[in-house]
């Protein structure tokens, strides 16, 4: 098998038709062998029968079923299930565009890449309150701001699972997702894709960013809100400072002392941010006290006894 497109899934069904769709409506060329595995979450609703039912008119669509609850659970259950040379990621709320596969494997190939992301373009359900410009865009998983190809050279270059593709002997050499990192339910945790492009990069492996592989990535109006944004940052923040810790010798109930006036910092230049900034940099203020205010809750999990 030339490559397989991994789909990971959890709840969301009626999303899921939208993206099979998509996916049976990709371009390739007649000789390419490619296959689509759905990896089901333990979902609650009808994710199988929306499977089983798009399978009777596509031999090529599998269901896998993945009952630890995670992500990077279910991504790596993809990675040992998929036949294919190379694995493309995408996301139950994706829709790529018809030339997605054919585009992602010509630039693995042009660039003599292991692994690559690529654009994602929003779709809103509703139209984006002002606050929430581009330099938000991470947190949504939309990366629009470049369109061209180039070298991933670091970790914070790292693409979003919603687009993402690699040579499976990749993960020979680099290893599979952590598990302790991603979502994981409803706890919106996140960083499993930049640790893996990091320890991806570390190996000697190249990486780059293919600007005409794109998809397209619905955002639900619920997204859309300040209170999903703190609570992504809080969650995601306790997530990373449980799996990777923060440096720093001189501890009380584990959080390192010199973050409390950097703490303490932060928490006056909220409401200064609100008076004399903009509103995408008054609301960004409070995304830097919920990163400490996770990143403690993660540190105060992770104490010694």
């Amino acid at each position: 098998m030339d490559a397989s497109i991994i789909v990971c899934s959890y709840n969301r069904a009626e999303s899921l038709k939208d993206t099979l769709a998509a996916l049976a409506a990709l371009k390739a060329p007649p000789d390419l062998q490619w296959e689509v595995l759905v990896v089901d979450n333990n979902s609650r609703d009808h994710t199988r029968q929306v499977v089983e039912a798009a399978q009777r008119d596509w031999p090529r669509l599998r269901y896998v079923f993945e009952s630890a609850q995670g992500l990077s659970h279910a991504r790596n259950r993809g990675i040992a299930e998929a036949t294919g040379e190379v694995i493309l990621f995408t996301d139950d709320d994706v829709l790529p565009e018809p030339e997605w596969l054919e585009t992602t494997l010509d630039g693995l190939a042009r660039h003599q890449a292991d692994a690559c992301g690529g654009y994602i373009a929003p779709i809103w359900e509703t139209v984006p309150p002002a606050w929430l410009t581009e330099r938000f865009y991470g947190f949504l998983a939309v990366r629009t701001d470049r369109s061209d190809d180039y070298i991933i050279s670091e970790p914070s270059q790292a693409p979003f699972g919603a687009n993402m593709a690699f040579r499976k002997a990749v993960f020979d050499r680099a290893g599979l997702f952590d598990t302790s990192r991603g979502r994981k339910g409803k706890v919106l945790a996140s960083g499993e894709d930049g640790e893996m492009f990091e320890r991806i990069l570390n190996a000697g492996c190249k990486a780059v960013f293919l600007g005409r592989s794109r998809v397209h990535h619905k955002v639900e109006s619920f997204r859309l809100t300040k209170r999903y944004f703190r609570r992504w940052r809080m969650q995601t923040s306790k997530n990373l400072a449980i799996s990777r810790g923060v440096a720093g010798e001189r501890r009380v109930c584990n959080i390192p002392l010199y973050m409390v006036p950097q703490f303490l910092r932060a928490v006056m230049r909220v409401p200064v941010g609100h008076l004399t900034q903009s509103s995408d940099e008054a609301f960004n203020r409070e995304m830097v006290v919920c990163h400490f205010l996770g990143t403690f809750l993660g540190l105060w999990e992770a104490r010694r006894p």
